[in-house]
C-alpha cells in the first residue's frame, strides 16, 4: 500500500518495477560496465525476480535501450529547463560551459561509453537508440537557441561553437578515467570559456561566482 493507505493499482506497481529495473541497469552500466551487466544481475540489483524482468523487458538490449532512453529523457528535460531559465534571467556563456561539464561528468558520459561500442556493432540496438539521442540533441539545441537569442549571434554559428564545446568536454572527461588532475582540466575549461566568450559578446557579461572549479575523479 502507499503512504496514504490506498492500495496501488497494477499499473502503478508495474511502473514502479520498471523504474527500479531501469535504475539498476544504469547503475550497473556505470559501476560495472556493459559486459558485466547481465539480466540476472539487473534483477538482483533491482530486488525483483528474473521473471518480473522478462515480463517487462524481453531482452538485455531492450532493457538497456529503455534505461538509456529514460536517462537521456531526464537529461533532456533538465536541458530545456535550463534554457528557459537562461532566457528569463539572462546569463553568460560561462554558465553554459559549466552546465555542460556538470551534465556530462555526472555519470552520463561514462554510461555512454559503455553502450556506444555495442551500438556500433548491433544495428537493431543502434536503431532503438537513435530516436532517443535525437531528442537529447534537441534539448541541447534549445540551449544553443537561447544563447543565440540572448546575444543576437547567428544560430548556426552558435551551434558550431557549442557542439565544439561538447566535443571538447567529452574528450576531457574521457581522460579522467586515467588522469585525476583537477588543475589540468580547470585550466582547459578556463581557456575554453575565454574562447567561447569572444564569440558571444553579451553586454556586461558576468561570470558566475559558482563557476566549476573541480572535475570528477577518475573511475575504476
Amino acid at each position: 500500500m502507499s503512504g496514504s493507505g490506498k492500495r496501488r493499482s497494477q499499473k502503478e506497481r508495474s511502473a514502479e518495477t520498471s523504474t527500479r529495473l531501469m535504475t539498476a541497469t544504469i547503475d550497473l552500466l556505470h559501476d560495472r560496465g556493459l559486459s558485466r551487466t547481465s539480466t540476472p544481475e539487473i534483477a538482483r540489483a533491482a530486488g525483483v525476480s528474473r521473471g518480473a524482468l522478462t515480463h517487462h523487458f524481453t531482452s538485455r538490449e531492450a532493457i538497456i535501450s529503455a534505461s538509456v532512453a529514460e536517462m537521456l529523457g531526464k537529461t533532456t528535460a533538465d536541458l530545456h529547463r535550463f534554457a528557459e531559465d537562461f532566457m528569463k534571467r539572462g546569463g553568460s556563456s560561462d554558465e553554459i560551459v559549466d552546465y555542460i561539464w556538470r551534465m556530462m561528468s555526472d555519470r552520463l558520459f561514462y554510461v555512454t561509453m559503455e553502450y556506444l561500442p555495442e551500438a556500433r556493432h548491433n544495428p537493431a540496438f543502434k536503431a532503438d537508440l537513435i530516436p532517443t539521442v535525437r531528442e537529447f540533441h534537441a534539448g541541447l539545441d534549445a540551449i544553443w537557441t537561447a544563447l543565440a537569442a540572448r546575444t543576437g549571434v547567428d544560430p548556426d554559428h552558435v551551434r558550431v561553437v557549442m557542439n565544439a564545446t561538447m566535443c571538447l568536454v567529452r574528450g576531457m572527461i574521457s581522460q579522467t578515467i586515467l588522469r585525476t588532475d583537477p588543475e589540468y582540466y580547470g585550466d582547459m575549461l578556463r581557456f575554453w570559456k575565454q574562447q567561447v566568450r569572444r564569440q558571444f559578446p553579451i553586454e556586461n557579461q558576468v561570470r558566475p561566482e559558482n563557476s566549476i572549479r573541480s572535475v570528477p575523479k577518475a573511475v575504476s
